[in-house]
């Protein structure tokens, strides 16, 4: 998988899913934005993610791309 870092542009923590991902809650859902100006929603998994923190792609799941933070 290649490489694919950005930055948080902006996130929440949802709390009342829809169906398909109510045994995941809490989770944290992000848009992540590149240097190239485009952005993409993606989970974030592991430690929380701010707004401004830079992320990485970490793997996809089902069509759901996941980032986390990096150090």
């Amino acid at each position: 998988m290649a490489d694919l870092t950005g930055t948080v542009y902006t996130e929440t923590v949802v709390f009342s899913p829809p169906e398909a991902y109510v045994n995941d809650v809490p989770y944290q859902l992000a848009i992540i934005q590149f240097e190239t100006g485009k952005r993409t929603t993606a989970r974030i998994a592991g430690e929380r993610a701010s707004i401004g923190d830079r992320v990485v792609l970490k793997e996809k799941r089902g069509g759901v791309q996941y980032f986390e933070k990096l150090p």
